[in-house]
């Protein structure tokens, strides 16, 4: 039986095929998941923004907290050069009037070596912004500097400790600026909200490729293998 010549073939093939038509059809359930958080996105951006309630809410949802700053327990984050300035992220709790936990606002960008004056607006403020989710720092994440109130990774809970805050809430508010404000005015908040990358659709060629291509390279062989068995 001519076919016989082609079981183990097969049987090492087929399974290849199936984990490249898996990883091809997932990155398609991919693509359609981030081309929806794109849209909500696009749309939390040009709507008002959404009172901050009880509820965790959303990744990158626009929400709207009030509260008074607690410019005495305000922290750096992270580094970032901006131009040839070495800088970090100014962190600064928001106490809620209703006694609820802190909030961690990220009210942007300042250089380590100030030239000028950073705002630090008193009384009750009213800060619009997008949620940020909390950090898991991995093995090689850059280690803390509690005492010194500098942070490398956003883990609220951890960063709550350091600041002596009786208690946090499990996410961060990243602050937007308002339209009119200046552009070298420190903090320099955020303008936008950030958008993640959507590359799964070429992903998702790649692997169903590879698929249409392993067909090809196994029909080629098997005709050759079974004009072969014809022949002999």
């Amino acid at each position: 039986m001519p076919w016989r010549r082609l079981l183990v073939p097969t049987l090492v093939a087929l399974p290849v095929l199936l984990v490249l038509l898996a990883l091809g059809t997932w990155q398609v359930q991919r693509l359609h998941w981030k081309a929806g958080l794109l849209a909500r996105i696009d749309a939390a951006e040009a709507g008002p923004a959404l009172p901050l309630g009880a509820a965790t809410p959303a990744r990158y949802a626009k929400v709207a907290a009030t509260g008074r700053f607690d410019h005495a327990r305000e922290a750096l984050l992270g580094l970032e050069v901006r131009g040839t300035v070495l800088g970090a992220h100014l962190l600064t709790p928001l106490l809620a009037e209703d006694g609820g936990p802190a909030l961690l606002v990220d009210r942007g960008w300042v250089p380590l070596e100030r030239g000028q004056p950073v705002a630090r607006p008193e009384g009750v403020v009213s800060v619009t912004g997008y949620v940020r989710p909390g950090d898991e720092p991995g093995r090689f994440a850059a280690r803390d500097d509690p005492a010194g109130r500098r942070f490398y990774s956003f883990v609220p809970a951890a960063i709550g400790r350091a600041l002596d805050l009786p208690a946090v809430a499990p996410f961060g508010l990243v602050a937007l600026a308002a339209p009119d404000s200046p552009a070298d005015a420190l903090p320099v908040a955020a303008r936008t909200i950030p958008r993640p990358t959507n590359p799964h659709l070429g992903y998702a060629i790649t692997w169903y490729g590879l698929a249409a291509a392993l067909v090809g390279v196994f029909s080629a062989f098997a005709w050759r293998r079974l004009q072969e068995t014809s022949t002999s």
